[in-house]
């Protein structure tokens, strides 16, 4: 259909001014941009017992309600390999504090003529550090 596909993914715990500066920069990479959420296992999984703070469907309902977000799926595997093999998209984004060699799915991507692009993260912005500030009070 000549559509740029756009995927990138992550917990999106506590969405925050990063999470919206990164998301919307990923946005004007294509004509539509996915999301794939990690599902509340993946979460723990990642991040320890105590996390997601917020369960999966209603940060979905919340990323969904974001007007550059065009899709938001959740996923339960460890990596989203399996749902970027799917979905085949021209677009992996991540953030620059990842690398794009062994990056789940830059292979898929690659092996069909995409890119893998690190966007910038705004400093001293992330979830982690919210709750711990708010712990702090």
């Amino acid at each position: 259909m000549g559509e740029t596909i756009v995927f990138t993914n992550g917990c999106f715990d506590i969405l925050h001014a990063g999470h919206i500066d990164y998301l919307y920069k990923a946005s004007l990479l294509g004509t539509r941009l996915i999301l794939g959420l990690n599902s509340d296992a993946s979460v723990s999984a990642l991040k320890g017992p105590s996390r997601p703070v917020n369960a999966e469907a209603d940060r979905a309902l919340v990323l969904a309600s974001l007007s550059f977000i065009d899709g938001v799926t959740i996923f339960a595997e460890d990596t989203p390999a399996e749902l970027i093999a799917a979905l085949q998209p021209d677009f992996l984004v991540k953030g620059a504090d990842y690398r794009p060699q062994g990056l789940p799915g830059a292979a898929t991507v690659w092996s069909r003529g995409g890119s893998v692009v690190l966007l910038p993260i705004l400093s001293g912005r992330s979830t982690s550090g919210t709750i711990l500030k708010l712990r702090l009070r």
